[in-house]
């Protein structure tokens, strides 16, 4: 089968290209934080450009980006990173590329959780390697338990994410040391995507390289730093690794964007930081309040900027429910089939990456499409 053939269309994207040309549209559809980040970041920039800061970094980016990355590790994780083992990114879309490259080859398994990102499983597809697709859901607390990876005993690496996109739940430290363990022990690579550390609201995220050196952790500046623009990730691996690493990358993406590096050593400004946090807490009490009285909700989100609302009540078919909801009253949403094939043609993923105001007339908005539908 030709590989290309098997990538699929990332839904969302094409829903926000739609949803561009409807006059006075809501936006819940994608995960872009509208947010600010520190104000050091835009005067980084701004000198870098004056400075002509043009040129080419080395492959695995600036050092002292990369130490200000392993002192945010000791700060937030206790966790000691020497910060040779970091490499920076073109986004964090770049680190699965780098990831999936040197610990897969051509025809072996990556383990996904499903519902999930919807791009691991085609950035996997683009290099021929077959993902597996396990389900989670209440009943595992969306979780992917070690009892289901006994199962797979052919899987080369597991990949999950914590908080998760498009559910928002956060593994637990017991689980999280559990999995990291088996792979250990299975000698299976466990990639972790760490992108919405920070963005956290009730409990305690917690890094996988607590549990273990060898564990493959991806972060980056989209999410909880709101610089999604910037195209700028990381990604942390064991030592061994870091040479091979750098190989795809100098010829893959040459180096990160040079301006974006500058303007991120003034990303770690945490008293800018908690404030955007608190913001989005405030959200997410706002919408799931909404949300719930309409539609199923499994679990209220601990972390991230989603909600993963059940509307089979209403249509069994996520995909027409939103594209009907954005044809007929203005308001964009992410089908749940965007994300994987567990039920998810009975969900739906809210993003509150906009203000209350708006999300407020989102809502009135869905009531009336929802009456209409009776």
């Amino acid at each position: 089968m030709n590989r290309l053939s098997q990538i699929k269309p990332f839904i969302v994207m094409d829903i926000v290209k739609k949803a561009s040309q409807i006059k006075n549209a809501i936006h819940f559809e994608i995960g872009e934080p509208d947010l600010q980040p520190p104000p050091a970041v835009w005067e980084l920039a701004e000198k870098a450009i004056k400075e002509r800061q043009n040129h080419y970094t080395e492959s695995l980016g600036l050092l002292k980006l990369r130490e200000k990355i392993a002192e945010f590790y000791y700060r937030k994780y206790n966790v000691d990173i020497n910060p040779e083992r970091i490499a920076l990114t073109v986004g964090t879309s770049g680190a699965f590329l780098v990831a999936y490259s040197i610990l897969l080859n051509a025809g072996e398994k990556v383990a996904l959780t499903d519902p999930s990102y919807p791009c691991y499983k085609n950035f996997a597809h683009l290099l021929d390697i077959s993902p597996v697709l396990i389900p989670t859901g209440k009943e595992t607390e969306y979780q992917l338990r070690p009892e289901q990876l006994e199962k797979h005993s052919d899987i080369k690496a597991v990949h999950i994410s914590s908080p998760s996109n498009p559910v928002g739940n956060i593994y637990s430290e017991e689980n999280l040391k559990s999995l990291t363990e088996y792979c250990d022990e299975k000698e299976v690579y466990f990639i972790s995507d760490e992108i919405y550390h920070g963005l956290v609201y009730e409990g305690k995220e917690h890094t996988a390289l607590e549990f273990s050196d060898k564990a493959v952790v991806i972060n980056g500046f989209s999410k909880y730093f709101c610089m999604p623009g910037f195209r700028l990730g990381w990604i942390i691996l064991p030592e061994e690794l870091m040479r091979k690493a750098e190989i795809v990358m100098q010829n893959v993406f040459i180096s990160p964007p040079t301006v974006s590096q500058y303007a991120a050593l003034g990303a770690f400004d945490y008293e800018h930081l908690e404030k955007n946090r608190l913001i989005f807490k405030e959200r997410r009490d706002f919408l799931f309040d909404q949300l719930k009285k309409i539609f199923d909700i499994d679990a209220k989100p601990q972390g991230a900027f989603y909600i993963w609302a059940n509307v089979e009540k209403y249509c069994g078919n996520s995909f027409k429910f939103a594209q009907d909801l954005l044809e007929k009253a203005g308001v964009a949403v992410t089908p749940g089939i965007d994300f994987g094939k567990n039920n998810t043609e009975k969900y739906i993923r809210f993003a509150y990456t906009r203000d209350i105001q708006h999300m407020k007339e989102g809502i009135e908005r869905i009531k009336k499409f929802l009456e209409d539908l009776q």
